[in-house]
């Protein structure tokens, strides 16, 4: 079912992280109903808005990390490509901090 996609450990924990997101987000949401608020965002956001705009930022900045990890590994000199972990570290601290500043 899953052969179309190669999964390593970093991919799964990645997916499994956002599916448990968006459904404690939606329970989240359910019993309490958030007003909308002004962040560092330009617009006023509630968590719902504040979480989409998480989550497609944390989609760009690891697919950003896997397109420039190879410039990284020259840069650096790296024996090899800087692990994905890294990317999944930085975007997490970016997502929290959109959820709690944006």
């Amino acid at each position: 079912m899953f052969s179309w996609m190669y999964w390593t450990f970093p991919v799964a924990v990645f997916f499994i992280s956002v599916g448990l997101i968006i459904l404690g987000m939606t329970v989240w949401e359910i019993r309490s109903p958030s007003p909308t608020r002004k962040g560092f965002l330009p617009i006023a956001t509630t968590r719902g808005d504040r979480l989409f705009i998480g989550l497609v930022s944390v989609a760009y900045i690891n697919l950003i990390f896997v397109g420039v990890s190879g410039q990284l590994m020259d840069i650096f000199s790296l024996e090899s490509e800087p692990s994905v972990w890294v990317s999944f570290a930085v975007s997490i601290v970016f997502f929290f901090f959109n959820m709690r500043k944006g």
